[in-house]
Formats: C-alpha cells, sequence, structure tokens
C-alpha cells in the first residue's frame, strides 16, 4: 500500500474514531501532541536561532537589515557600508535564524533594552502620542523591565516560497490565505522563529513588558498563530500604516497551542545554549 493509501485510512480512522466521545478526547490529545512534536522537530531540522553575542554576527544582522529596510523596501537610505544602524543599537540585544542546510543567516529581529533614565524606545521618541491607554504607557514602568520589538527582517532569497511572495512577508507578515499548522510546508517557521527568539531573549532578561509598532495586518496574523498582541492606540502614518502594541509573558503564554508551545520550549533552551547558560 502507498503511503498516499496509509494517510487516506489514517485520516478516515481519526474521523471514525472521534466520534465516540470519550475515546474521540483521547485521539484528539494524541494528535495535539503529534502536532506539536511536528512543528518543532521540522523547525529544528532545518532552522536554528542564534544569539547575536560579538561584532562579527552583529554585522550579519546590520546587513540583512540593510537589504531589507534600505534596498527593498526604501524605508531608510542605502548606506555605502551596506549595514543599516541606528541609535538604539547602543542598547539593544538582537537574534539570528541560522538556516542549516545553506549556512546563511534567514532572519534578524532587534529587542530594544533602555536600562538608563534618558534611553528611549523607538516607539516613545517617535510615535508617544500615539498610545491613548496610558495604563500601558511605557514611562509607568522602570526602565530595565521594557522593551520594543523592532527590525524584524526576512531576506528575500527566503521568500522564494508561492505562499511567501506578497506585500509584507519581509517584515513578518503572515500569509493567513495559505498557511496552515497542520500543512508543514505553507508553516511560517522564519517569521515565528523571530518572534519567539525575541520572546525569549525578553523572558531571560526578565523583561516584563514588550511594546511594538506595527501594521494592524501584522498583529492579525499573529493572532492566526496565537500570539495576542493588545492594541493601546489608533493606526497613524510610520512608514506606512501603523499602530502601537504591546504584550507580556502571561498573555503570551495563555493562548498558544501547544504546537507553538512546544517550539517556543525549544527555541528558549536554544536560544539560552547559544548565550552560554543552559
Amino acid at each position: 500500500m502507498d503511503e498516499k493509501k496509509r494517510s487516506s485510512l489514517r485520516q478516515k480512522l481519526t474521523e471514525t474514531l472521534t466520534k465516540v466521545p470519550k475515546l474521540g478526547k483521547y485521539v484528539a490529545g494524541y494528535q495535539r501532541l503529534r502536532e506539536a512534536g511536528q512543528i518543532c522537530s521540522h523547525f529544528s531540522s532545518y532552522l536554528e536561532p542564534v544569539y547575536v553575542g560579538n561584532d562579527s554576527l552583529k554585522q550579519e544582522v546590520y546587513k540583512i537589515r540593510h537589504h531589507v529596510y534600505c534596498e527593498e523596501l526604501g524605508f531608510e537610505a542605502c548606506r555605502p557600508d551596506g549595514m543599516e544602524t541606528d541609535e538604539f543599537d547602543e542598547f539593544s540585544l538582537y537574534c539570528l535564524i541560522h538556516h542549516i542546510t545553506s549556512d546563511n543567516y534567514a532572519g534578524t529581529v532587534r529587542l530594544v533594552t533602555p536600562r538608563q533614565q534618558g534611553e528611549l524606545l523607538p516607539i516613545e521618541k517617535y510615535c508617544l502620542d500615539s498610545i491613548t491607554d496610558q495604563k500601558l504607557n511605557p514611562a509607568n514602568h522602570p526602565r530595565d523591565q521594557i522593551c520594543e520589538i523592532s527590525r524584524l527582517a526576512v531576506p528575500s532569497r527566503f521568500r522564494r516560497r508561492a505562499m511567501d511572495k506578497f506585500d509584507g512577508a519581509a517584515t513578518g507578515v503572515i500569509n493567513t490565505q495559505t498557511y496552515s499548522e497542520k500543512e508543514l510546508r505553507c508553516f511560517p517557521f522564519i517569521a515565528v522563529g523571530l518572534y519567539f527568539s525575541a520572546a525569549s531573549l525578553a523572558m531571560r532578561n526578565n523583561i516584563q513588558h514588550a511594546y511594538v509598532m506595527m501594521e494592524p495586518r501584522l498583529a492579525r496574523s499573529m493572532r492566526f498563530v496565537g500570539i495576542k498582541f493588545e492594541q493601546i492606540g489608533p493606526v497613524v502614518d510610520y512608514h506606512g500604516r501603523r499602530a502601537p502594541y504591546y504584550i507580556n509573558q502571561s498573555m503570551l503564554l495563555k493562548s498558544l497551542s501547544p504546537g507553538f508551545k512546544t517550539m517556543l520550549t525549544h527555541i528558549q533552551h536554544s536560544m539560552y545554549q547559544s548565550m552560554g547558560s543552559k
């Protein structure tokens, strides 16, 4: 019997068993565990998160950002050295996603982490008036308890799949028309891996409150995979139509499915190892 027929029989058997109330619960539980293992296994087979802890890796980050934000999107002017940097890099942490097969970096994200008075988040410097929910204003918290997720970038060579060739993919928007949690070929591993890597960095550094300026469609695509940011102000014009959002650790973990929680745990462990601690 070929694999296609075996798969069809397994599907029919599952559908039949799930109609039996108590047995159906056990089968559904097994399916969720199997899905969780598949997602994590597929990610770790091709990709790995890397903590950026030296100047050589920082240069890789800046080159990817230049390619996406300067050359491709035109958000910033091109630089002679081919590296995009700004004032917030003085107090930021970074991670990369390493593509194992090609030995290239498939994406990067930055966590702006102020530690002293006078060090502002980008959202505070450029978009503070857009925050209308004053209960969640970053100014309410100590500097070392806040961060901002920014400069997420996925190079064009890692967006060659048909489902990834759409406006927004460069900065992490997920194509929900083709996404399927059960169809691994359509899973946005790089984008989700970057968000989870940023979350791992925040948790490792005991940062309680995270902010981000992003397009509403990016927030919607994050909800699609269970990452539910809270919008704390209206849409404004800042590199396109963007709005301020907030999230913390409990909000992140509350709505993740078993598959994504397993993937997050794996990424946390990998990140901590690359930082030199288990």
